[in-house]
């Protein structure tokens, strides 16, 4: 769920730990947190939920709009502007596509035959995706051995949740690869904006709206092209899009901005590891999704395993 505001799931155009740090907010960074756990982990269901009304595209166009909207909305109230620069427009779309349009559709596509469980526990594979493309794409991240190790417990862990010593039974395969494909997106735009926006002038905040505004103008031309209007507008899948994109994407990468600053990008990024525990309380308790013993042991596998990658060699 990420944009360039971040380096968990949203590394920065900077790195996140550039993040000019700002006076202390009126809510303790603690409850701040959990809010911005719950609203990720909920992000699953909210997508399962709109696509029981609304085509795939749909929703993430949606979730777009409203998203954007906020992110406009406290660009207003700071009296921020959108960036300048061809340059700079165009490294941006690219990232509006590899962290916004394509994740997004994906999920929004895998949710039509998997559970929203199982995409939540996908998407806590991007660290260790993130590992693999780093130690490949970027020079000064050299691996360790306990990363490594991490690496390999964590893609353990993936085996354990698809369950494949009984040959992937009962798995879309479909659908959990758009999953697994979503979360590679996500470090695949990280490493992208390091490259290539690291060193942009522009504040976070002005960055992400554009960002976000470029994905919604992506996802404008694709989604006519295929589906057609809805004949009817279902309520509660329309809700759940709305705050799908007003909190899940806006508000939360507000939350996530403010954290970062405050607290740290180390920090800040230790959200990744409560999203699938969330994702998968709410899909049993409010979606009545089943629940093999695999899944929660894999997912536990999975998360130890991107916690191992992102230990850092001590200085």
């Amino acid at each position: 769920m990420t944009t360039v505001t971040a380096s968990r799931d949203a590394a920065g155009p900077a790195s996140a730990s550039s993040v000019a740090p700002h006076p202390r907010g009126r809510l303790d960074w603690r409850l701040r947190f959990a809010a911005l756990s719950l609203i990720w982990g909920f992000s699953f269901l909210l997508i399962k939920v709109g696509t029981d009304g609304y085509a795939p595209f749909q929703v993430t166009l949606g979730r777009l709009v409203f998203g954007t909207a906020v992110l406009a909305a406290a660009m207003a109230v700071k009296r921020q502007r959108l960036p300048r620069g061809v340059r700079t427009w165009g490294h941006l779309a690219v990232a509006a596509f590899l962290l916004n349009a394509l994740p997004f559709s994906l999920f929004a596509y895998s949710e039509l035959t998997i559970p929203s469980t199982l995409a939540g526990i996908c998407n806590a594979t991007s660290p260790l995706w993130g590992m693999a493309l780093s130690m490949v794409a970027l020079s000064e991240d050299r691996p360790t051995r306990v990363r490594v190790a991490g690496l390999g417990i964590g893609f353990i862990g993936v085996l354990t949740v698809l369950g494949a010593w009984q040959g992937f039974h009962g798995l879309d395969a479909t659908g959990t690869a758009m999953a697994l494909l979503a979360s590679l997106s996500y470090p695949i735009g990280w490493i992208y904006v390091r490259r290539t926006l690291a060193g942009a002038g522009e504040s976070h905040l002005s960055l992400t709206g554009a960002q976000l505004l470029l994905a919604t103008v992506q996802l404008a031309v694709v989604t006519p092209l295929f589906t057609s209007v809805p004949t009817s507008f279902s309520l509660v899948p329309l809700l759940a899009i709305v705050a799908l994109g007003a909190l899940g994407t806006g508000l939360a990468v507000l939350l996530q901005y403010g954290l970062v600053a405050e607290v740290g990008p180390t920090t800040a990024q230790m959200v990744t590891y409560f999203i699938p525990v969330i994702a998968t309380a709410a899909g049993v308790a409010v979606l009545g999704e089943s629940l093999a013993w695999s899944t929660p042991v894999g997912a536990v596998i999975v998360l130890a395993g991107a916690a191992l990658t992102q230990v850092r060699r001590s200085a």
